[in-house]
């Protein structure tokens, strides 16, 4: 069984603020001598360290202006990983394998082992956020597994053009207390699938992510996937009533809009209620 709820009222500001929003930033995509592919694909992998250009407060907001990875945590010796964007405020680094006497990120307490090389952002504090412009395929719902690591747990959420999409999300603590090696606590990698769904539109969009509570992540990559037809075919029929309602429907046409529905989709058992401007409804399909 699949069930659940939306409300529709009218809310034309909300629907042109992305446009404005998008017409307004003045980030771009992250480019340099290894990557120029422009906005990141979805579907597919959106990497953390590929923020946008542009700076404090257009591109990101740190709590410091100083990298704590790139040339301080890792020395500035001219190779690009050690140096990467060693000159912003977000606090990027790569995951290191084979090192002696200690792993780092290809431990035993890894949850899953990510890729070495890897870059990522790091040393992240509550109130810290960073945007990343992405390149649609098709408009839709998209799922996204996050790889990360997390010291203490916390929360984050993500914006699209503006907009929260997401809410809170809590991500779950990698912290290990059978690893004997502290500093390790911050290089356990776990993989959490599935970790939240968003409406995207085709094309341009611009992304937030925002740390919430607690910090002391690691954010790798987040990897886009849209949601299976199965399930959009169950969000067309929200997208069909939103479509039709209008404010003061009459009880006797809310009862034929929803006998026209139910025809329309026959695994589909459809009720609600109306009210002078909001249609509360309830969407239930038999899987």
């Amino acid at each position: 069984m699949f069930s659940f709820c939306f409300v529709a009222a009218l809310m034309s500001p909300t629907i042109a603020f992305p446009q404005s929003f998008l017409s307004q930033y003045k980030g771009s995509p992250y480019h340099d001598r290894r990557y120029g592919g422009g906005p990141q694909k979805i579907p597919g992998k959106v990497l953390c360290a590929y923020y946008d250009l542009g700076g404090e407060g257009v591109a990101y907001h740190d709590t410091d202006p100083k990298n704590h990875g790139s040339g301080e945590l890792n020395p500035a010796d001219g190779t690009y990983l050690n140096e990467f964007r060693i000159h912003e405020g977000v606090d990027t680094s790569y995951t290191k394998f084979n090192r002696k006497p200690d792993p780092v990120d290809d431990n035993p307490f890894d949850k899953v082992a990510p890729p070495a090389d890897l870059l990522y952002v790091g040393w992240t504090e509550p109130g810290e956020w960073f945007n990343v412009t992405v390149n649609v395929a098709k408009s839709g719902t998209y799922t996204a597994d996050f790889l990360y690591t997390s010291n203490r747990g916390g929360t984050i959420s993500v914006d699209v053009n503006g907009k929260d999409a997401t809410g809170p999300v809590q991500i779950t603590t990698t912290n290990d207390p059978a690893d004997p090696i502290a500093w390790r606590q911050w290089h356990h990698w776990n993989l959490a699938t599935q970790l939240f769904k968003v409406r995207l539109s085709k094309g341009k969009n611009v992304l937030t992510v925002h740390i919430l509570t607690n910090g002391n992540m690691n954010l790798a990559y987040f990897d886009f996937k849209p949601v299976h037809e199965r399930d959009q075919s169950r969000q067309a029929v929200a997208v069909g009533w939103v479509s039709e309602w209008r404010p003061n429907l009459a009880v006797s046409e809310h009862s034929a809009l929803i006998a026209s529905l139910e025809s329309r989709f026959p695994q589909t058992r459809i009720s609600g209620q109306v009210s002078t401007h909001v249609l509360i409804s309830s969407v239930s399909t038999q899987s």
